[in-house]
């Protein structure tokens, strides 16, 4: 058994072909998405035009939502640009999404963690604004109730996994469309990926266990980074030029 996880596209269409071609040249057929889709200032509707009809099993996530559990003059400044781009059939899509979702009965599959679309679960935040990992009976914690030996979540845009004491394997498979982003809440922190390129996740089940391979597939960063500067978002630009966020 094999397949591959993307998560955090962002409305990047540019990086989602890229590593779409990438999934198909290793002859996976089989992809599960982890959500936040098309909240950036990309381009959402072709983003959809590839997304949808790939059928993938898809968790929603809380940029999702917020694309749809509000009015237009309430959402943030991810979601204006792109709210526009999607029609309403598309809209309507994200709608049907669940928070949650098991797939083949063997995986586990949410945005960012089992109760809440809004929290990074193998990180925490100094209050310099650092990413570490979190402490391990603190990640276990968030993982009580849930069953399945392989568990998939994204929502930080950093690829990582973590081995539990149980021999559950949480993996992050990082992010296929935004390396870095800043954000002012709980204080200023900053995610930074260290490279411009489109991330994904292989999970193949052998007799030891899951294996996840971490992908990066180089694509057209620089034409992705000129989209976002006609939004005039600084931290997209640089993260999407440089993997980093000045």
């Amino acid at each position: 058994m094999i397949f591959a996880a993307i998560a955090d596209v962002h409305g990047n269409h540019l990086a989602l072909q890229a590593v779409l071609e990438d999934i198909r040249r290793q002859g996976i057929s089989e992809i599960v998405n982890l959500g936040d889709c098309f909240s950036g200032p990309l381009e959402a509707g072709l983003t959809a035009d590839l997304l949808i009809p790939l059928n993938a099993v898809t968790v929603r996530g809380n940029h999702d939502r917020a694309l749809i559990d509000r009015p237009f003059e309430e959402m943030g400044d991810w979601e204006r640009p792109s709210h526009a781009q999607l029609s309403q059939a598309q809209l309507d899509w994200i709608g049907t999404l669940p928070f949650s979702a098991v797939y083949r009965d063997e995986v586990y599959l949410c945005h960012a963690t089992p109760k809440d679309d809004n929290t990074y679960w193998m990180e925490t935040l100094h209050e310099a604004g650092i990413f570490h990992l979190r402490p391990i009976d603190e990640i276990e914690a968030l993982a009580e109730g849930i069953d399945q030996p392989l568990i998939l979540c994204g929502h930080s845009h950093i690829a990582r996994s973590a081995q539990l004491s149980d021999g559950r394997l949480i993996v992050n498979p990082g992010s296929v469309g935004c390396p870095g982003f800043d954000y002012d809440k709980p204080f200023y922190h900053k995610a930074q990926a260290g490279t411009p390129f489109a991330a994904y996740a292989v999970l193949e089940k052998t007799g030891r266990g899951w294996q996840p391979t971490f992908r990066q597939v180089r694509y057209d960063n620089a034409a992705a980074a000129e989209l976002a500067k006609a939004h005039g978002m600084a931290d997209w630009i640089s993260a999407l030029s440089t993997g980093w966020v000045a």
